[in-house]
C-alpha cells in the first residue's frame, strides 16, 4: 500500500482535539505552502485563508459554528474566505505577478489577462461567488493531504453561519465571504471516532469506465 493511501486511511474528521498539543511553526509553514501551491481555475486563487489563533475570537466564533468544541480546542482554526469580486484589477495584478515570476514582459500575458477578464466578468455576481468558493474547496484538499502526511488532524466544516463569521472577522469590508472552516491540531486520546472504520462506497459503485 502506498504511503499516500496509508495517510488517507489514517485521517478522519476529528471530533475532539488535544488542546494542550500545538502545531509547530515549521509544520504550520508546510501547511501554508501546501495551500499556496493548490491548483485553481486560471491559477487565480480567489480566496484568502485566515489563521485564527486568538482564543477570544475563537470563543466568539464557536456559537456561529453550532457550538462545536473543535473551534476552541484545536491548535489552529483556518477560515477559507472567498473573494466576492474578482474584477479586472484583481486579474491584472495576477497577470503582473505571472510576468514578474516568469521574468517575461507583461505584454506577453496581457492577452491572457484580457481573456480571463472577459470570461469572469460575464458571470453574474452569484455565479462568480459560487466559482470562487469551488476554488477554496480545491485548496482544502491540499491542506487535508499535506496534514495527513505530517500526521496532523484536520476537521473540515461546513457547519457554521457564514454571515456571522463575516461580521465577527470583518470580512465584508475586505471583499471576502466565509466559505469553509478547518480546525487543525492533534486528536485527543478520548476521541472514540478515531477507532471507527472508514465508511466509503465500494470502488465498483464509485467508478464507471466508459
Amino acid at each position: 500500500m502506498s504511503t499516500f493511501i496509508e495517510n488517507q486511511n489514517w485521517r478522519y474528521a476529528t471530533k475532539k482535539f488535544n488542546s494542550d498539543k500545538k502545531i509547530s511553526n515549521s509544520d504550520l509553514e508546510i501547511l501554508k505552502e501546501a495551500i499556496q501551491l493548490s491548483s485553481s481555475s486560471y491559477g487565480l486563487q480567489p480566496y484568502k485563508v485566515l489563521i485564527i489563533e486568538n482564543e477570544e475570537i475563537r470563543k466568539q466564533l464557536q456559537p456561529a459554528s453550532w457550538g462545536q468544541s473543535q473551534i476552541t480546542e484545536a491548535s489552529h482554526l483556518f477560515v477559507f474566505a472567498s473573494v466576492t469580486n474578482v474584477d479586472a484589477e484583481y486579474i491584472t495584478r495576477y497577470a503582473e505577478n505571472m510576468a514578474k515570476t516568469r521574468n517575461i514582459p507583461f505584454d506577453s500575458v496581457k492577452g491572457y489577462a484580457e481573456f480571463m477578464i472577459g470570461n469572469i466578468a460575464s458571470l453574474t455576481p452569484e455565479k462568480q461567488i459560487i466559482w470562487a468558493q469551488k476554488q477554496a474547496y480545491l485548496a482544502l484538499g491540499n491542506l487535508l493531504n499535506a496534514a495527513a502526511e505530517l500526521k496532523i488532524d484536520v476537521t473540515p466544516m461546513e457547519g457554521f453561519l457564514p454571515e456571522q463569521y463575516n461580521e465577527i472577522l470583518g470580512l465584508k469590508e475586505k471583499g471576502l465571504h466565509a466559505t469553509l472552516v478547518a480546525t487543525i491540531g492533534y486528536r485527543h486520546d478520548e476521541d472514540e471516532t478515531q477507532h471507527y472504520a472508514k465508511v466509503r462506497k465500494p470502488i465498483t459503485e464509485l467508478f464507471e469506465t466508459i
